[in-house]
């Protein structure tokens, strides 16, 4: 099965568990909501956002290698690990992925006032197949 394939086992989820890796080569797991970008019919593209300054984006930003999973919202695997590449996105395609992640999930659009009031800022990142 091709790594593009893969991604449309993600579909069925709410959750995927994203590894970034520390400097040291130590992998950081972390759950989070995704959304898939059904433009093209096979996910091209998962979208994940964080806020700018969290772990996960500061090991992004220093390497796009990631593995991803299927999981539930603890983090408890429901699928084998797939190596990814994540990219922090901007402009029109952060924004497709803020709107992807606000139809999935109806209670982020209150995660979003709540960082707006506390002025955090977000990023979008866009992993693909790696």
């Amino acid at each position: 099965m091709s790594a593009a394939s893969s991604f449309d086992l993600f579909q069925q989820h709410r959750y995927l568990n994203l590894e970034s890796f520390r400097n040291n080569g130590q992998g950081v797991c972390t759950p989070v909501w995704f959304a898939a970008d059904p433009a093209t019919g096979t996910p091209q593209a998962l979208y994940v956002y964080s806020e700018a300054d969290s772990g996960k984006a500061k090991r992004i930003r220093r390497d796009s290698r990631v593995r991803i999973a299927p999981c539930n919202m603890r983090g408890n695997l429901l699928g084998e690990w797939i190596e990814a590449r994540a990219e922090i996105v901007t402009g029109d395609v952060a924004q497709r992925g803020m709107r992807l992640l606000n139809a999935k999930y109806a209670w982020k659009r209150l995660f979003d006032l709540f960082s707006r009031l506390k002025r955090r800022r977000r990023v979008v990142f866009a992993i693909r197949p790696g």
